[in-house]
């Protein structure tokens, strides 16, 4: 079987793949703060399900593998779900994404069972803003998070800070503060307009420009530009000199990455998502449990990537992408 390489050149090597709609939390650029997911156990993969699709994955060149939800931590046998995709040949990274509400329970399971690494979302360091961002987040929780974590030895291990205009931007520089005092990365990620929350989030949008002249200017241009691996994601990371922490943006809007995509999604109702700026998707679910042969299944995802879109137009049409939330296709 051929690699992942699609019309436009790029080689696919990284999997998101999302283990639960469910949240414990409710970001409001996130999701509508009544909305409730839709799906029931049979609805979702199931660990053989799971187990066989990233091994096509594998055969087709897939090396990376992060999980994420939803939160994914909710989603029972989590650890079981990590063993298995770890243990997959040609799957060597398996890093997770979460709010890391219970990462403080479950870090030393989920290192002893394949997760490298960890990223977690936290985008206030105030406890009572934190609250109000996640619509009932617990600040102290998280932060007993990020210390399990360093604890087990998760490396590296990198906070997620979705910046916003009049929200948290004034806390750009503590927050690089407290990532260096934790000797952890930090990555400040501008908001995406994915589903109707998310579009009206761009209100409150602020650029990859103001981010990094308030990050530069706090720093004193102490800051290396750092050249990314092949599976890496989307951010721009520099070192911080004198320090054992990194410092990145993701630039969805101002600054699109699509020239350099390395990644597909997969819902956890199992659907292939090509790109975060289109609908254009596959059942791989409904593939898997009917009677495709292997082969004919690696023929539907290799077919599948050849639809994935040169670029998302975030930053011109959004009506096509109002109707998704990032809670139920895994970010």
């Amino acid at each position: 079987m051929p690699k992942l390489i699609d019309t436009f050149g790029r080689e696919i090597n990284y999997l998101r793949l999302s283990v639960t709609e469910h949240c414990n939390y409710r970001c409001f650029y996130c999701r509508d703060d009544e909305h409730t997911p839709n799906c029931k156990r049979e609805d979702i993969l199931s660990y053989e399900d799971i187990e066989k699709i990233v091994q096509f994955f594998a055969q087709l060149g897939i090396t990376k593998v992060r999980l994420t939800g939803g939160e994914p931590l909710l989603r029972r046998g989590i650890s079981k779900i990590a063993k298995l995709i770890s243990r997959i040949d040609g799957i060597d990274d398996v890093p997770l994404s979460t709010n890391a509400h219970l990462l403080e329970k479950f870090a030393g399971k989920l290192y002893q069972n394949g997760i490298n690494r960890v990223n977690i979302s936290i985008d206030s360091l105030i406890p009572k803003r934190f609250e109000e961002i996640t619509r009932g987040g617990d600040l102290t929780q998280v932060i007993k998070g990020v210390d399990a974590a360093i604890q087990v030895g998760m490396s590296p291990i990198k906070l997620n800070v979705v910046a916003m205009r009049g929200v948290n931007d004034d806390e750009i520089e503590s927050m690089i503060d407290f990532a260096i005092n934790k000797g952890i990365d930090i990555r400040f990620i501008e908001t995406m307009p994915i589903g109707l929350s998310g579009i009206e989030a761009l209100a409150k949008h602020i650029s990859e420009k103001d981010i990094f002249d308030k990050i530069n200017k706090h720093l004193n241009n102490q800051l290396t530009s750092i050249t990314s691996n092949k599976t890496a994601g989307p951010a721009h990371n520099f070192k911080i000199k004198g320090t054992n922490s990194t410092v990145g943006m993701i630039s969805a809007v101002s600054n699109h990455f699509c020239q350099t995509c390395n990644r597909v999604r997969l819902t956890a109702k199992g659907d292939l998502i090509l790109c975060l700026g289109q609908e254009d998707s596959i059942s791989l679910k409904d593939a898997v449990r009917s009677n495709l042969t292997d082969d004919e299944i690696k023929r539907m995802i290799l077919n599948a990537i050849n639809k994935k879109p040169e670029k998302h137009e975030f930053n011109s049409v959004i009506d096509n992408i109002s109707n998704r939330k990032m809670v139920e296709i895994g970010g």
